[in-house]
């Protein structure tokens, strides 16, 4: 594997938000491009997803106009081709790919930092940032618009499960298999924090820095505290309180603090429900205290030092 290759790998499995690119001279040596800035996670995906169901579900694709092959990995060429004519049976969620099950194969698609899935009317004239277009037997249009190009859109004839990119990841967190239980047995022996425990992908999928951190919050767990070192009930309430945020984000769209929006173009509202994300210096909604930062993994960290411990 080129250095190139192992990067990719990395960027991949990294919590999101985290990259912006691999970019390598000629000797193969490769830099990773960082950025603080959140993007599209396990809520915003799955508010994207329920979107587009009802859709796509049952729709034939007619075909797939592509503007721009180059996102974060180039569309494949031959794709229009192999979607024409093809059924869509049902659409899926795995960790933040969209998994569009057209019978013979799969879509995998990511939505990168910046990027939306969005219902357009079929002579809507694209933008500037409007890079492919699935148009589909019902009339409807389905606009991925991305100013970044991070995004990317895959085809496997295989199980989805097995791709490069989903084959590695760790348990959905709203799901019966993830509880305290469960990552209390995960995070014996492991010498990360807690949340940087949380965001590995390898892990726990989908939980990204913004839901880290409120899901801390509520669970009263300081977010630097040794994984290794949180008991069975700490556990317990991590878990809790990771399922709880995750629904209250699903029920209010997901978040918009730059570039997300749903697939009819409407923005979430979950910041308006931010206990500790972004609000250094800022009164703890509970004690009073003020709102603490810290850098962990290069990422900010927010969190109350009187109600975590």
């Amino acid at each position: 594997m080129s250095r190139y290759e192992s990067a990719l790998d990395i960027l991949t499995n990294a919590s999101a938000g985290q990259f912006v690119g691999v970019f390598c001279n000629p000797k193969d040596s490769c830099y990773l491009l960082l950025t603080l800035e959140p993007m599209p996670e396990l809520p915003e995906v799955e508010t994207t997803r329920l979107g587009l169901l009802p859709h796509l579900k049952g729709a034939t694709i007619v075909d797939l106009v592509v503007r721009d092959y180059r996102l974060r990995w180039p569309i494949p060429s031959n794709l229009p081709t192999l979607l024409r004519g093809a059924a869509i049976v049902d659409i899926a969620r795995r960790a933040k790919y969209l998994l569009v099950d057209c019978a013979h194969g799969h879509l995998i698609i990511h939505l990168g930092m910046s990027g939306s899935l969005r219902i357009v009317a079929a002579k809507t004239p694209p933008a500037k940032h409007d890079h492919y277009d699935l148009i589909l037997s019902n009339r409807h249009v389905v606009r991925y618009t991305d100013p970044r190009r991070f995004g990317s859109l895959h085809w496997t004839a295989d199980a989805p499960a097995t791709h490069a990119l989903l084959v590695g990841l760790g348990v959905e967190p709203l799901s019966e298999a993830f509880d305290g239980g469960a990552l209390f047995r995960a995070t014996r022996g492991r010498s990360a924090s807690i949340k940087q425990f949380l965001m590995d992908q390898h892990h726990v999928v989908g939980v990204g820095n913004i839901y880290a951190n409120e899901a801390l919050f509520r669970a009263g767990v300081r977010p630097q505290s040794p994984a290794r070192r949180i008991g069975l009930a700490r556990c317990e309430r991590i878990a809790a309180a990771i399922k709880h945020t995750l629904s209250l984000a699903l029920k209010a769209g997901g978040s918009t603090l730059r570039d997300f929006v749903n697939s009819d173009g409407e923005p979430g509202s979950f910041q308006l429900s931010y206990r500790v994300y972004d609000r250094t210096g800022k009164p703890c909604l509970q004690c009073g205290s003020a709102i603490r930062t810290l850098r962990q993994g290069q990422r900010s960290t927010f969190y109350c030092p009187i109600c975590q411990r």
